[in-house]
């Protein structure tokens, strides 16, 4: 149960994949401004990160592996990840077409999002099970979520807050994110001890 624990833990906030792994940054950027297109973001981002890792576990497992087939291992992957943006882009526009055009362009994006495809490969690197690498990919799925919406949040403050000429715009926003991941570095001390 602690492994467990640890493992969640390690995956959305010690080695956050936005913050220490500075994967899906163009998202992180760009769709970043307010709240509510982050959490949209980050709930369509969860869902393809958790069942892509699902479907590209089992296509690892039982048919690249056994087949000697690695290096069809980039192309499968991407397949699936396309397959579940799909998927998850047909539901938002069918549930909520606000959300679908808060998000734009980049809800097709989540395709070529190297958060998502960066996980799948962490997962065939670290060798997990099915139920770890499930709780893998739906922690990393959760820290981007939360990462997500802590920045929205924050640059939506600094929208009202005075910022130097200097500073306005993009450099504010990387000197903010780079803040956020020092905060993050708080938690690579969380150990089994």
């Amino acid at each position: 149960m602690q492994e467990t624990f640890l493992l969640i833990v390690s995956a959305a906030l010690v080695n956050n994949v936005i913050l220490a792994r500075f994967l899906g940054l163009c998202s992180f950027m760009g769709v970043t401004t307010r709240v509510e297109t982050a959490v949209g973001m980050g709930m369509a981002t969860t869902f393809v990160i958790t069942v892509s890792s699902m479907g590209d576990w089992v296509i690892e497992a039982f048919l690249l592996k056994p087949f000697d087939l690695g290096y069809l291992r980039t192309v499968t992957f991407i397949l699936v990840i396309a397959a579940a943006v799909q998927f998850t882009e047909a539901v938002i526009r069918k549930v909520s077409p606000t959300m679908f055009q808060l998000l734009g362009i980049y809800l097709p994006l989540i395709t070529t999002n190297c958060a998502v495809l960066g996980v799948t490969l962490l997962l065939v690197e670290g060798k997990y099970g099915f139920i770890d690498a499930t709780l893998f990919a739906f922690a990393s799925s959760l820290g981007y979520s939360l990462v997500m919406v802590l920045f929205a949040g924050l640059r939506e403050r600094l929208t009202l807050a005075d910022v130097p000429p200097l500073f306005a715009g993009p450099p504010i926003g990387f000197i903010t994110a780079s803040l956020l991941a020092l905060a993050f570095m708080g938690f690579s001390g969380i150990s089994a001890n």
